[in-house]
């Protein structure tokens, strides 16, 4: 192998191995426990971010599906036409911004103030107006994308989905959701077929 390309390999590992050994010391634990209760407590779930935080809402929108909390991404392009309507009071948003400051969010920020629906903001600015506007921050941490210059959303997508999987781990304590429910909505691939035998082997 190409010398430099093997060192691209090792980089982006260790980058990235050091993001997420830090990570979690950024989010304050009383903001993490006021995010899973408001999830907790939705009746349904929206998600909105742009680019790679777009791709890794999306994700997000499945765990929930996953754990049986209903949930779907709300394309930025088409909640200012329409799609917000999804959204009631006693819903939760959740936001995904790393710098907080997404102009196409902003819009979809004040339809939920106004529908009095309920915001959690993932960012690393603190005094963004996405932070600001939001019942709950957790606080993103990145070092460096792994990228030589910086600028690819590498780790700072993955950092943004180690979030959501707290969150949906957090989410499965809290609710106290079984397997047995998983195993009913997961019929297919080898993820299923693990699941059900052990079911009927109950």
């Amino acid at each position: 192998m190409n010398k430099n390309i093997h060192d691209c390999l090792r980089k982006t590992f260790r980058i990235e191995a050091e993001c997420l050994a830090h990570a979690a010391d950024y989010i304050q634990e009383e903001a993490f426990t006021q995010a899973v209760e408001l999830l907790a407590g939705a009746v349904r779930i929206g998600a909105a971010g742009c680019g790679h935080s777009g791709i890794a809402c999306r994700h997000f929108a499945h765990l929930m599906c996953c754990i049986e909390r209903p949930a779907r991404f709300i394309s930025p392009a088409e909640a200012i036409h329409g799609a917000t309507g999804y959204l009631q009071e006693g819903d939760v948003m959740v936001f995904a911004s790393r710098g907080g400051k997404t102009a196409e969010l902003l819009p979809i920020l004040d339809i939920c103030k106004a529908k009095k629906v309920k915001v959690i903001t993932v960012t690393e600015n603190l005094e963004s107006p996405l932070a600001k506007g939001a019942d709950v921050v957790l606080r993103q941490y990145v070092n460096r994308e792994t990228d030589k210059y910086n600028s690819q959303g590498t780790t700072s997508t993955t950092s943004l989905c180690v979030v959501f999987h707290a969150l949906q781990a957090a989410l499965i304590e809290t609710t106290g959701y079984r397997n047995e429910q998983f195993a009913l909505i997961h019929p297919g691939g080898a993820v299923g077929e693990r699941l059900n035998r052990s079911e009927k082997s109950l």
